[in-house]
């Protein structure tokens, strides 16, 4: 399984009073996940973009177990989960850096669309990028 981890601190405006990680903020950092796992194989959702496609998030699972507070060091280890012709689900830990303590977890699944917002194949380099594992020796 492919899998990337990319660690940063709360900041103060991703807090709520309480100075608790706010629950839309989740799925901020699941999106910093998914383009980190991208930058780490040379790619970049602008290229993406650029060449007419976009991923639109189809669904979205976030589960909290612990708080994560302001001024933490936090990891989000983002893996793919499955890569299908026009979608690809990714999975996410949200982690406390220094202790590894499992503060959340997510899903999200995505589509490929053009600009037209027509559901499309996903071309075959980004699959390679993707899940070079799978389509290494193709």
């Amino acid at each position: 399984m492919t899998e990337t981890d990319t660690t940063f601190y709360v900041r103060y405006a991703e807090t709520d009073t309480m100075g608790i990680v706010h629950h839309a903020t989740y799925p901020v950092w699941f999106e910093e996940g998914r383009s980190h796992y991208l930058r780490v194989r040379g790619a970049d959702y602008a290229q993406l973009e650029a060449a007419g496609y976009l991923l639109a998030v189809s669904e979205l699972q976030a589960r909290y177990l612990a708080p994560a507070r302001y001024g933490q060091q936090v990891t989000i280890r983002t893996r793919l989960e499955s890569l299908r012709s026009r979608s690809l689900s990714m999975t996410y830990e949200v982690l406390e850096a220094s202790s590894g303590e499992l503060l959340a977890t997510g899903r999200t699944k995505l589509i490929c669309t053009n600009r037209e917002g027509q559901v499309v194949r996903i071309l075959e380099e980004w699959r390679r990028v993707l899940d070079p594992d799978r389509f290494s020796g193709e």
